[in-house]
């Protein structure tokens, strides 16, 4: 059987030598194995990262809605209402420390008919009950007085001042460069397709070659349900759940000061739309249960869906320019809830059915994991020689960036030649890319990791000079 997961450290196909064991081994290089990763790696272990694809959070967390969650609207008393609390708290202190761009704008959750608006003070009720204090009822006036160009008909809502958005690829990006820099071993194009349990270690069958671990953590997200069989397990099923979504230009920022949210329903939080941190305003997701863990494409269905929602919600919005849509899939499970578990016989930690609030409890998710794995006899001893977080890229419009930077353009003028005009992207960023401890392998890599080609026009304008640094290795000499 063959499932999904990986990473690359030595490189990519670089499998681990012969007859080494590692401590641990982490399936899976999303933002939940990354960060996973990156807390081991702050004991004295030897711990490897395997991912499928060829760079880190390029699967399901690469299309995340990209919010940080309070956690006011998750199910009081489960775990994802305790971590995804918790992972509020750590990630909005990391993403200080790293450079990761958030921004605090607050949300508010409209009602649109009589249904929701009864619904409001059950909602208020279970925000207290998560710990979200400041969750304040507000009247029809007071919703169009915060958002004047929202549609006729919104009969009240419900501030949540801590919602705030983020950049979902910085923040993989950022555990995954951590944990590197702590010495793991990042094993890209390494897909899981076999599992032999010993008694002393695990071999994991890879396209690239063995990796052998004494303990292993299965946070394969899609296909961790795949993993699991691998270890004689059936714990649970992944059903792959589409979200599509458009993204409007950044003349459409003005129109949206905070984060617009529905009344949640069985299906997830409904459509929404929120600010992007990079200067955009995005309308999305659906939701709609499919088959096919590889499709990620738009359908014309879905974004008709969109449309006639957004329709609805904000008229003027469907004024502005489309920049770009997208679909993501989320990993769905038959439980209302994470599941987390640690199998001290085979040594084997599953992490399941981590849906799009995955990204905020990422940190306690991985302190969880670390406790699990101690208990399962995992020996955990500090290390005292630990790096300093790695200081990220901006990639947020609300924070300086190098074109704005006259003293850096001065120091390098590789900073003051843009390539890429719609996102005022450098040459010298471009290079930084290619000489940092997890360069792209492609394109996307580098567009997550810069915003080239990823403005209104997509690339037509900046595709031929971006793809020659690419070509060089971000060197800019050619």
């Amino acid at each position: 059987m063959s499932a999904g997961a990986g990473a690359g450290g030595a490189g990519p196909g670089a499998g681990a030598p012969p007859g080494r064991i590692h401590d641990l081994a982490v399936i899976g290089a999303g933002v939940v194995g990354s960060a996973i990763a990156r807390e081991l790696s702050g004991y004295r272990l030897d711990v490897a990262l395997l991912e499928a694809r060829g760079d880190v959070g390029d699967g399901t967390s690469k299309a995340n809605t990209a919010l940080l969650h309070t956690g006011y609207d998750t199910t009081p008393g489960s775990l994802e209402s305790r971590l995804v609390r918790q992972g509020y708290r750590l990630l909005g202190d990391y993403a200080g420390r790293s450079g990761i761009p958030v921004e605090r704008t607050g949300a508010l959750l409209v009602a649109w008919s009589e249904e929701e608006l009864r619904a409001l003070p059950a909602l208020r009720q279970k925000a207290l009950d998560n710990g979200s204090e400041n969750c304040e009822p507000v009247d029809a006036a007071e919703v169009y007085r915060r958002l004047p160009s929202l549609g006729g008909g919104a009969l009240g809502g419900l501030t949540v001042p801590g919602e705030s958005i983020i950049c979902t690829w910085t923040t993989s990006l950022a555990y995954a460069t951590e944990a590197r820099m702590r010495g793991v071993e990042l094993l890209l194009d390494h897909r899981v397709e076999g599992a032999d349990v010993s008694a002393a270690s695990t071999t994991l069958r890879t396209s690239a070659g063995a990796v052998r671990a004494r303990f292993v953590v299965n946070a394969a997200g899609l296909n961790a349900d795949l993993i699991d069989t691998l270890f004689g397990q059936q714990r649970f099923t992944v059903t792959p759940r589409r979200g599509e979504l458009i993204v409007f230009d950044k003349l459409a920022r003005a129109l949206v000061g905070e984060i617009i949210l529905p009344v949640p329903t069985r299906m997830g939080k409904g459509v929404l739309i929120a600010p992007t941190v990079y200067g955009n305003v995005m309308l999305g997701p659906t939701a709609q249960e499919i088959a096919d863990r590889q499709a990620t494409g738009t359908s014309q269905q879905g974004l008709r869906q969109l449309m006639a929602k957004g329709a609805a919600l904000m008229p003027t919005l469907l004024r502005e320019e489309v920049t770009a849509t997208y679909a993501g899939l989320r990993a769905k499970i038959d439980s209302d809830d994470f599941l987390i578990e640690t199998d001290p016989v085979q040594r084997y930690t599953r992490v399941g059915g981590i849906r799009s609030t995955g990204l905020t409890a990422s940190m306690a998710i991985a302190e969880h994991v670390r406790d699990q794995l101690a208990d399962a006899g995992l020996e955990l001893a500090e290390r005292d020689d630990l790096p300093d977080p790695p200081r990220m890229p901006n990639l947020g419009e609300s924070f300086p960036r190098p074109y704005q930077e006259a003293e850096r353009i001065a120091s390098d003028p590789a900073y003051g030649r843009i390539v890429c005009f719609c996102e005022r992207v450098t040459a010298g960023e471009i290079r930084d890319a290619y000489t940092s401890v997890i360069p792209p392998a492609d394109i996307g890599g580098l567009r997550r990791r810069t915003r080239a080609m990823n403005g209104r026009c997509q690339g037509f304008f900046c595709g031929a000079d971006v793809q020659a640094l690419h070509d060089s290795r971000g060197s800019l000499s050619t």
